[in-house]
């Protein structure tokens, strides 16, 4: 069921691309990102924050916390959006990116460690300001996926 949803999430992307192209966040821009996940030790909450250093890389931070109180991962992140690349319009998203970070363990059943991570996953937006986000991705540590909603600011 998710690899159907996020198959057809990312043909929708790929089929959007006749319209104009525009990067999403842009330089200088901002995004909130926050919702929730599913990881292969929990399912966590999470918060993050991108800015924009060029028209198609965002870099960043995110904090997740797992619901079980079981670890806290605290990581930078830098992305490349695809949106210039494959001719996608800006109610769409479509981005890879590197994590590193550390996991701490809360509980005396997770170990503590540093966390070097991958990512892809895609959003749309709704309205100017809004969207949904779907991202896939695992790390040494953490392997799963998350969903939310964005803000740019």
């Amino acid at each position: 069921m998710i690899k159907r949803f996020a198959l057809t999430f990312f043909i929708a992307i790929c089929i959007s691309g006749a319209a104009f192209a525009q990067s999403p966040i842009g330089e200088g821009g901002k995004q909130l990102n926050l919702g929730v996940g599913l990881f292969d030790d929990g399912v966590p909450v999470y918060v993050g924050m991108d800015f924009g250093v060029h028209p198609d890389i965002t870099v960043g931070g995110q904090v997740s916390l797992d619901l079980g109180f079981n670890y806290l991962s605290i990581s930078g992140r830098g992305d490349y959006h695809f949106n210039t690349l494959l001719e996608i319009p800006r109610d769409w998203d479509f981005y890879a990116g590197l994590s590193v970070g550390f996991v701490a363990g809360i509980d005396n059943d997770y170990n503590s460690d540093v966390d070097l991570g991958l990512q892809v996953g895609g959003r749309y937006y709704w309205n100017s300001d809004w969207g949904i986000n779907l991202e896939f991705g695992g790390g040494n540590n953490l392997a799963g996926g998350r969903f939310g909603v964005s803000k740019r600011f």
